[in-house]
């Protein structure tokens, strides 16, 4: 059952959606969707926000496309597999939709990438972090907005290996995300003279961490790597701190982690953590504005990079459906990659030939509890990795699908 906040922030979300002019109602709505997890471990970081932040990309478009007003679905997986795979089945064949955001699972994102190449349909996935779908899974017209498996591998493992941190324990996720962001870490480490002593696996949703925590730790690797996301990350670290991790010289490495983790943990038990992020909200004055409005949407609180990454995707979409005078699927993926994006998101950047947004990261770090200045003022951005730096190759992916005028 969805909290108040969630069926407050999913009123919101369509309630805008509904009430667009009049002037259009004889058109034809066009049905876009963000579906991901808005009840399970991954909600928080992209869930409800996720549509929220569709509406806006909406209401910024005037609410219609080539005279068609958006209508915007918001489906919940509940982070189950089966249930991502019916949803996208019933979006594509039954309710009209032409585009699918976000998903938040790498497993449900590798099965709705079939469904949209079967029916020629837009996928634009954020919150999940594969790099197969721009890779040997990928599909013309289908495309990678945010993280992915080899750029926080990249960005991460050689910036900690580079300070010394050779000897790794993984701590990792039982399902596609974990499994690729174990082995592509791994590479990164073992190529730089590191030495991978072993790892552990755990279903999604635990909640007792500790017995994979000792394992780890009488590893005596120099570094505990958590390859897992959102909920889990957040349990993972909770509990790490009752065995002294990451106090010593034994460090804790974050592979993918929110602002909402952050937020959730504090900056007691979170200060000093680095990560990569696609956005932060207190980044610049365009980031700032951003946020501000999805805050008046959301009960107050902040976009993660995830919810950001929906707006800047749904955006770039409907100015790509305008231009290309069309919603046919491959003619609007090829349009939005002939088009630069254009917000703060990723202002200038382009879609590759192989679907991946060519976006630069944000290297982040907890500040610690004397620095922050309100409830959501929790990072210092330390530097900029760009994207030509930390983005795989597009020869080195596998991606076999295009042959035609979408590789110019």
């Amino acid at each position: 059952m969805l909290s108040k906040l969630k069926a407050s922030a999913l009123a919101l979300a369509l309630g805008a959606g509904l009430a667009s002019p009049l002037a259009a109602q004889d058109a034809k709505p066009l049905p876009i969707a963000v579906l991901n997890d808005k009840s399970s471990v991954f909600s928080d970081a992209g869930g409800m926000g996720g549509a929220v932040a569709a509406q806006l990309a909406i209401d910024d478009a005037g609410g219609k496309v080539l005279g068609r007003p958006v209508k915007l679905l918001a489906p919940d997986h509940q982070n189950k597999t089966d249930i991502g795979l019916s949803l996208a089945r019933q979006a594509y064949d039954e309710q009209g939709v032409e585009a699918i955001f976000d998903i938040g699972n790498s497993a449900i994102s590798l099965g709705v990438q079939e469904l949209a190449r079967e029916r020629g349909k837009v996928l634009v996935h954020s919150g999940s972090a594969t790099a197969d779908v721009f890779g040997k899974a990928c599909a013309p017209t289908t495309a990678m907005w945010l993280y992915d498996t080899y750029s926080l591998a990249q960005g991460i493992a050689r910036s900690v290996v580079e300070q010394g941190g050779d000897s790794w324990y993984f701590i990792t996720a039982d399902y596609a995300f974990g499994h690729a962001m174990q082995a592509e870490v791994s590479k990164v480490v073992t190529a730089m003279g590191g030495k991978v002593l072993g790892a552990v696996r755990h279903p999604v949703g635990t909640m007792d961490f500790s017995s994979f925590l000792l394992q780890a730790q009488s590893s005596g690797a120099k570094v505990i790597a958590l390859a897992n996301a959102s909920g889990d990350t957040v349990t993972s670290i909770k509990q790490a701190r009752e065995f002294q991790i990451g106090e010593g010289k034994q460090k804790l490495a974050v592979l993918i982690f929110y602002l909402t983790s952050v937020h959730a943990l504090g900056p007691q038990a979170t200060q000093g953590v680095q990560y990569l992020t696609g956005y932060y909200w207190d980044h610049n004055d365009a980031s700032r504005a951003f946020a501000k409005r999805f805050a008046a949407k959301y009960n107050g609180r902040m976009p993660t990079q995830a919810q950001a990454a929906v707006y800047s995707s749904v955006r770039h979409y409907l100015r790509a459906v305008e231009a290309a005078k069309s919603t046919d699927g491959l003619t609007v993926m090829r349009q939005m990659k002939a088009m630069p994006v254009d917000d703060f998101f990723a202002p200038g950047a382009r879609i590759r030939k192989d679907g991946r947004l060519m976006n630069d990261m944000l290297l982040a770090e907890v500040k610690a509890p004397a620095d922050v200045k309100q409830g959501w003022d929790l990072l210092k951005i330390k530097g900029v990795a760009k994207a030509k730096d930390i983005m795989r190759p597009v020869d080195a992916g596998g991606c076999k699908s295009f042959d035609g005028p979408e590789l110019n």
